[in-house]
């Protein structure tokens, strides 16, 4: 009795892995996620209490759907483990920044800003600048520096520093 249940059980697992599989195979796109990392992030003192961070990131899109931007916010987690939350800086006052600040360096890529599109299985390399309220000293001696973009769809992606 035993072998006779056997062989068809064997059959119906194998049709229900099947489906499983082309389920998943056919879903592979669905998750609208972008994936990236931290390229380079600048900083410079604005006065004894406060500083900014200047967050150059590479990401894609692999996706089937785009991903259109709520927010993007750059975190930072200090020695001690706190972490802080920057003030975002607007397109035109990261010009203006770069402006007068020539020792930041050049501004290489576009902020990326509320309602940015970004296409499906496209790459992009954006900067966000944001202001901290601590001293660059602190900022500089940062654990980690987190870059949290949210989609108006809800899903929510974090590029994460590498320190070297």
């Amino acid at each position: 009795m035993r072998r006779e249940l056997a062989v068809p059980f064997l059959v119906g697992l194998g049709v229900i892995a099947a489906a499983v599989a082309g389920v998943m195979y056919m879903q592979r796109g669905a998750h609208v996620e972008l994936k990236g990392s931290v390229l380079k992030v600048r900083t410079l003192a604005l006065d004894e209490n406060s500083s900014i961070a200047v967050v150059d990131f590479r990401f894609v899109n692999p996706a089937d759907y785009p991903f259109v931007v709520r927010s993007c916010i750059a975190r930072v987690e200090d020695s001690q483990g706190n972490l802080k939350e920057g003030a975002t800086v607007a397109e035109a006052d990261a010009r203006r920044l770069f402006e007068s600040y020539p020792i930041l360096g050049g501004k290489f890529n576009d902020t990326l800003v509320l309602k940015d599109k970004i296409p499906p299985r496209g790459s992009e390399d954006r900067m966000v600048a944001a202001r901290f309220e601590m001293p660059q000293s602190q900022l500089d001696g940062r654990r980690r520096l987190t870059v949290r973009i949210e989609d108006v769809d809800g899903p929510i992606s974090e590029l994460v520093e590498v320190k070297k």
